[in-house]
């Protein structure tokens, strides 16, 4: 572990702190890559802000607690196999308990969930993930973004969120059971939603943020299904000046990736649409993006849905069956049409993530003949999770659990 406490101090460009140091970080930030004055640990918990916009905060400097190893070890009681919630190709998330306003390690029966995220120690592209996290969510304060509450570095790599306990998008798509209800049209529009505004967020700063790596088990959902975006480690700065894109090597999810960047490793803010459409189309159909087990023709759910969006007649043919009377004809052509736009090859015709959200937010307006099923889970609002509670949960709830099972390179 002292190479990479070496390496990541360099990154850093800072002295590495005491052991057992909890304490506020501040400083000052440029890109995930370069050499940066990360965290003179001042004790001070202010922060200036840099910009303010669309219901969120990109801060001047990263406002994160410093845990020591002992503090998170307590938390996660001595990360214990039964507090594992999901492990991936990072390392292990656990579930940890800590105290709400100190975020002390808290006793057992008490306290706030956590999600403790403990980086393998011979990952080295997990060190540099684990930077670009710091590095973004450090900063960055928005309703659709995950919070990211601290990190320790003092003999491993740990970060800190906080707890989602409805877990992911993909979970609720895609896994069957009784802890699975079907996601209602509502809910899976208020999702998308929520998503939608997240990248937005991102896209609007003046340092655009290109996300990089936006797919459905990335979409963590909390108690009320608001949507929150996880996983920071692929984000990038967008392009400056007159460049309309960077040239990058080519990582993310293969089906979610826009084509352009695949084949060329030209990186445009609106690749991020282009997931997010890959996304919406899941959301429509509850299929995968990639299934080999369809029939021939249909692995590919992009080029085999791309001539039903446009058609009317052919839509319902596409849309999941278990939405069958929640939706208007009208809206789900409306959510269609988009859909069809943000997967245009061209990445200059996609629309923007801000006409994304409106579009969305009028297709949730439109009434027509729709119905929540019986038990829709938009009627029941789960508390959030004690500390109590122990074993081994079946579905991640946390950044980086299932979603970091998957190949990152989409070459």
């Amino acid at each position: 572990m002292s190479s990479i406490r070496f390496v990541f101090a360099a990154l850093l460009g800072r002295s590495t702190p005491k052991t057992g140091s909890s304490t506020t970080t501040t400083g000052k930030l440029s890109s995930p890559s370069s050499s940066s004055t990360f965290g003179q640990s001042t004790g001070s918990s202010s922060a200036s802000i840099d910009e303010v916009f669309l219901d969120g905060r990109i801060l001047e400097a990263p406002n994160l607690r410093i845990f020591s190893f002992a503090e998170l070890r307590t938390a996660t009681r001595n990360f214990k196999p039964e507090m594992v919630l999901g492990e991936g190709g990072f390392g292990r998330v656990y579930k940890g308990c800590v105290e709400e306003k100190t975020l002390n390690p808290a006793k057992s029966g008490v306290g706030m969930v956590v999600a403790v995220k403990k980086l393998n120690p011979e990952s080295m592209q997990g060190l540099e993930e684990w930077q670009s996290e710091v590095n973004f969510l450090g900063r960055l304060s928005h309703p659709n973004l995950v919070k990211l509450m601290g990190y320790c570095w003092e003999k491993e790599l740990l970060l800190v969120y906080e707890y989602m306990p409805k877990g992911s998008l993909e979970n609720h798509l895609f896994r069957r059971g009784a802890a699975f209800e079907p996601l209602s049209w509502s809910i899976r529009l208020k999702i998308a939603i929520g998503a939608a505004r997240g990248l937005a967020f991102l896209h609007s700063s003046e340092k655009q943020v290109i996300y990089r790596d936006f797919k459905a088990s990335n979409i963590l959902l909390d108690a009320n299904y608001n949507a929150k975006l996880s996983d920071f480690g692929l984000a990038k700065h967008g392009p400056t000046g007159s460049d309309s894109h960077v040239t990058t090597r080519v990582m993310g999810t293969y089906g979610y990736a826009a084509p352009e960047y695949v084949a060329t490793g030209h990186l445009y803010v609106k690749s991020d649409v282009y997931g997010f459409g890959v996304v919406l189309l899941e959301m429509l159909s509850g299929q995968r993006t990639l299934d080999p087990n369809r029939p021939s023709g249909q692995h590919n759910l992009v080029d085999w849905a791309r001539p039903m969006l446009a058609d009317r007649r052919k839509l319902a043919r596409l849309m999941d069956p278990r939405l069958e009377g929640q939706y208007s004809s009208k809206g789900a052509l409306e959510a269609a049409q988009l859909t069809l736009r943000c997967l245009t090859g061209d990445p200059k015709s996609r629309p923007s993530m801000k006409e994304v959200v409106e579009t969305l937010e009028h297709v949730e307006a439109i009434k027509g003949r729709s119905r929540e099923p019986r038990n829709s889970p938009q009627r029941s609002v789960a508390a959030a999770a004690p500390c109590r509670a122990h074993g081994r949960a079946a579905p991640p709830l946390h950044p980086g659990g299932a979603a970091a099972r998957q190949p990152r390179s989409a070459r």
